[in-house]
């Protein structure tokens, strides 16, 4: 195994928000790299190999920085708001809270409009504009895909 890969690998998920990776490299003759912040080494087979990284910064809810993901102008003053991960789209912070937004609402810039679950981590979606929810493409804890569009909003 290159030592150097491993090491890159473990740097990205050092600076990344996930608390797991798991990589099947067949190139290295299927071994399989299991990467977890914070817990023990534990080695579930004969082929598999653990490596440990600094503990993980307790977060439930990672706001997603609008330079992550697009937001494309349509013309007519609309906007799309896209999925910057894939994930599964919540439209509350929980089953029994109201939605973050509804069709008809009046959002401002960098407010939440939804959720989007990424590996048991929460990431809010922020809005990058102004204006009003005039669609919302994606029903509730549903999977959606990376660029994916959730949102049209009517800028004013």
């Amino acid at each position: 195994m290159d030592t150097k890969k491993i090491e890159r690998i473990l740097k990205i998920v050092e600076d990344s928000p996930l608390e797991n990776l798991e990589i099947e490299v067949k190139s290295w003759g299927g071994r399989t790299i299991r990467v977890r912040k914070g817990l023990p080494s534990t080695n579930s087979s004969a082929h598999a190999e653990t490596v440990e990284t600094a503990p993980a910064k307790p977060s439930e809810q990672i706001p997603v920085e609008a330079e992550e993901r697009d937001e494309v102008a349509l013309g007519d003053g609309r906007v799309e708001i896209t999925s910057p991960i894939v994930g599964t789209f919540y439209r509350a912070p929980s089953p029994d809270s109201p939605p973050y937004v509804n069709v008809g609402d009046i959002i401002t810039v960098g407010q939440v409009v939804c959720i989007v679950e990424a590996m048991k981590l929460m990431n809010e979606i922020q809005s990058e504009v102004s204006g009003v929810v005039e669609k919302i493409l994606v029903e509730n804890s549903r999977p959606v895909e990376f660029g994916q569009v959730l949102f049209i909003i009517k800028t004013e």
